[in-house]
């Protein structure tokens, strides 16, 4: 009988690893010194400005200098660098976790109370944890529960951070798993449900078992998201930005003109990135553009992938290089107090 914890024993903190871990250090290291030279405007109410500003936002408002948010980037980040390295390589892994670790959107909206970064996690998670779960209903039953229980995590972090991510990431995750599960897709919509309703009963959880607080969270109606390219337009205008932005149109460029990159693990979040890039929510502060980016970052960092390994590699790996070098220069330059 094989030990439940082989697959621990076996695990070795080898060289990408490590590598990974050097550049979500880096990550924490300019989100401490952004707490450290920005200081935090005070809001009486912490992060609560209202039931649908998010209620685990709420609850983690409080932690002194918002370290946990700062960890729930890190840990966005890590979730970043295992999907890509697990579909497309080290070398991809690389590429994306780089970006996002000196992207100044994801740094800033880690360095105070804010439900972006918890439910760009949820849905990110959300959605490739569907795709898991999608790959697991080709397999005996047993293998679908873990899974299973996993999305409900990741459904309720979504809804408990901001109400207008859970249809989103429940219509995002229905539709791939339709595409996925060939021959399982009667048990696709069930499944789904089932983790949206674990998610609101994880919802209700963080109001304490009140109905009164939960019927307020479920009158949103304002919240849901509508459609803009407002938030495109800043993002990729920015300067700050420069590096994301040329990789993002380079790696677009790419997945048309070669073939071996349009497969479904590139055009999954591609379709996502290009679908939520559109949204804003009008009932809180601010854009969804976080959910974006992990999205748009897999996506660049599939494309430049499949370039490494083509006849030009060398040359792709450079040209990949010098824009993460440029993108970090970029990101460290913005600091506060580093000119």
């Amino acid at each position: 009988m094989t030990c439940p914890f082989s697959r621990l024993r076996r695990f070795r903190f080898s060289l990408p690893q490590r590598i990974a871990a050097v550049l979500l250090a880096l990550f924490l290291a300019q989100g401490l010194w952004l707490i450290g030279h920005q200081p935090l405007t005070p809001q009486p109410s912490g992060a609560c400005r209202g039931v649908h500003d998010g209620i685990l936002a709420c609850r983690l408002a409080g932690v002194p200098l918002a370290l946990s948010f700062l960890a729930a980037g890190c840990l966005l980040g890590g979730g970043l660098w295992w999907v890509t390295r697990r579909l497309y390589g080290n070398l991809g892994g690389y590429t994306a976790l780089a970006l996002y670790c000196f992207s100044p959107v994801a740094l800033k909206s880690c360095i105070a109370p804010n439900p972006e970064v918890l439910a760009a996690l949820g849905v990110y998670g959300g959605v490739y944890t569907c795709i898991g779960v999608a790959h697991a209903m080709q397999g005996p039953r047993r293998k679908w529960r873990p899974r299973i229980v996993l999305l409900m995590v990741a459904f309720g972090l979504a809804a408990a951070s901001q109400i207008a991510a859970l249809p989103v990431v429940a219509l995002l995750g229905l539709a791939f798993m339709l595409w996925v599960a060939e021959g399982r897709r009667r048990q696709v919509l069930p499944v789904v449900l089932l983790a949206a309703a674990g998610g609101l009963a994880f919802v209700f959880a963080c109001y304490g078992f009140s109905p009164t607080a939960f019927s307020e969270f479920l009158r949103p109606a304002q919240d849901f998201p509508q459609f803009s390219l407002e938030p495109a337009r800043r993002f990729f205008s920015s300067p700050g930005n420069a590096g994301i932005t040329v990789a993002a149109v380079a790696a677009f460029a790419l997945y048309l003109a070669q073939r071996r990159s349009r497969y479904f693990g590139n055009t999954t979040p591609l379709l996502c990135a290009l679908g939520l890039m559109l949204l804003v929510t009008t009932g809180a502060d601010g854009a969804p553009w976080l959910w974006v980016l992990p999205f748009l970052l897999t996506f660049v960092g599939g494309v430049f992938a499949d370039a490494y390994e083509g006849p030009h590699g060398r040359l792709a790996m450079s040209a990949a290089g010098a824009i993460v070098v440029v993108q970090a220069v970029l990101c460290v330059l913005s600091l506060p107090g580093v000119l």
